[in-house]
């Protein structure tokens, strides 16, 4: 990811152009000075208005990730934006450095300012925004010069509709994140379930919850848990779906308790000690 810290607009000023006159009248002067506040003042304020109306679409378009309504520790975070173009990778090391998605923001547009995303971020109080942007339009120079050539080697036709000009078109993407305090242990899971082939049999699911992520620095971590491996018990509690996972951690919160995984297809057998909250 490439730090996103800082955006400037730069506009190159015109050329002055001056002009010899001669005498002109006072009067004539005056007015001319004040036909051109008019027109200046005017073109403020539709400018003005022309911003008001803008919509922010990375708000518009944005969806939380689940009911938590998570937000920043801080009141008044710092927010930092992100520029990448590797999507999955990205999320997983979100995890492991202890932050959560809050929600996502995704559309195809002309133009979309990264200050959008950022001001967004800043609104619902996020820690980090990554976004992500790649070329979205299907009519290319290139693919149209294509379609000519090959209309003029089969003899046939074009429409005319293939060839007009469209605007450039891009897909926005951009993912809000918080940091939250140290969890209990410290791994995120999934419950991942086979299908079977016969469409008359039901799924079967792996043994206990996968790990897609670690976070560094805690509990699971210090005792060796790796992502990839499969947590199959926490002291007594027998992990077969999520909500058994957030009642072993509550139930043995602050202890040294034992925790079952598969590893390498090897049932393996460590303590760890639990945070306390």
């Amino acid at each position: 990811m490439v730090p996103n810290t800082h955006y400037s607009k730069n506009k190159n000023a015109s050329d002055a152009q001056i002009l010899t006159t001669k005498k002109i009248p006072t009067a004539l002067m005056l007015l001319g000075l004040l036909s051109l506040g008019t027109v200046l003042i005017a073109t403020q304020l539709h400018a003005a208005e022309a911003n008001v109306a803008e919509v922010n679409l990375y708000a518009k378009n944005y969806k939380e990730q689940n009911g938590y309504h998570l937000k920043s520790l801080d009141a008044s975070p710092d927010t930092k934006i992100f520029v990448s173009n590797h999507k999955e990778d990205d999320n997983i090391s979100m995890l492991e450095k202890g932050y959560d998605m809050m929600g996502s923001s995704g559309f195809d547009g002309a133009t979309a300012p990264a200050d959008w995303a950022l001001q967004h971020g800043k609104n619902i109080k996020a820690d980090t925004v990554l976004i992500y942007s790649k070329y979205g339009s299907t009519k290319t120079p290139h693919g149209k010069l294509e379609l000519i050539k090959e209309a003029a080697k089969s003899g046939g036709e074009i429409d005319a509709k293939d060839l007009v000009e469209e605007p450039i078109q891009y897909q926005y993407y951009a993912s809000f994140w918080a940091k939250l305090p140290m969890p209990l242990l410290g791994v995120h899971v999934i419950k991942l379930v086979k299908a079977e082939s016969n469409e008359d049999a039901q799924a079967t699911g792996d043994r206990g919850l996968k790990i897609i992520a670690v976070i560094h620095e805690s509990p699971a971590a210090k005792a060796g848990v790796v992502k990839g491996d499969n947590l199959l018990k926490i002291g007594d509690v027998d992990l077969a779906k999520a909500d058994d996972l957030f009642v072993a951690v509550k139930r043995y919160a602050g202890q040294v308790v034992t925790v079952e995984f598969l590893h390498n297809d090897t049932v393996t057998k460590t303590t760890v000690a639990l945070n306390q909250r």
